[in-house]
């Protein structure tokens, strides 16, 4: 029987092992997703950042067109033959002043959108860094782990192997039946007359039967190989807690 509880506790740990191999890359996937996605938004955050630039640029540029026009316009102006030819000009000269402050509030207009965009742009910049680096020892360790997952599992695998050489064929294959229509658990303990996984109780005559200990004997309920463990006596408990005595 000791056999048989030690094939589910390797089972279990297989079991285990299984889903943490399988779940490393998963987890992996996830922050990695969230990397992507975090890269993606600084890059439309400075590409925000550098359209604004771009459109500031142009708006001093065409201030300076307009500057440039005035200035011509006011050198004409000075050479006007008639009042008519003067107005002309000099509303040519207000058209282009308009054009200039159209120019300078939309340049004031950018640089207050540019402000919270810079200060994205910086504090993403200094978050990906940090992040990168997580992103970075979590594949490390999670590489560590997955090579250390599996070579415990081909150990246990080797263990197995040696455990069910031991067992009788016909109680490996009970153990087979159970475990597969019991979701990977065949073997159950007996606490206080009770199946500990579908907590039946037994028949009197079948518990004393178990703890005779004589045969390997299966939950008349779920189906599962059950054992005992008689429990510690009292008098041993108080003698391991005991100090010793000095002579």
């Amino acid at each position: 029987m000791t056999l048989v509880i030690r094939l589910q506790e390797v089972d279990n740990r297989l079991a285990d092992l299984a889903r943490e191999i399988a779940a490393l890359p998963k987890h992996i996937a996830e922050i990695e997703k969230k990397l992507v996605s975090h890269e993606r938004k600084l890059e439309a955050d400075r590409a925000a950042l550098a359209a604004n630039l771009k459109e500031r640029k142009k708006c001093e540029g065409e201030i300076q067109i307009q500057e440039q026009r005035i200035s011509k316009l006011k050198d004409q102006m000075q050479e006007a033959k008639t009042n008519d030819q003067y107005r002309a000009f000099q509303s040519e000269i207000e058209f282009c002043q308009r054009e200039i402050r159209k120019s300078e509030d939309h340049i004031l207009e950018l640089m207050g959108e540019s402000e919270p965009l810079e200060k994205n742009v910086k504090a993403a910049e200094v978050s990906l860094k940090v992040e990168k680096s997580q992103v970075e020892l979590e594949n490390r360790q999670a590489r560590e782990r997955t090579a250390a997952d599996e070579q415990a599992a081909r150990e246990l695998h080797q263990e197995r192997s040696q455990i069910v050489s031991e067992v009788s064929p016909s109680v490996y294959q009970r153990y087979e039946r159970a475990r597969k229509a019991r979701r990977g658990i065949a073997v159950a303990e007996i606490v206080d007359g009770r199946c500990t996984v579908c907590n039946m109780a037994m028949r009197l005559q079948y518990f004393q039967d178990l703890k005779r200990g004589e045969q390997i004997l299966s939950c008349e309920s779920c189906q599962r190989i059950v054992y005992y463990n008689p429990p510690v006596a009292v008098e041993d408990l108080a003698r391991e807690a005991a100090p010793a005595v000095r002579e």
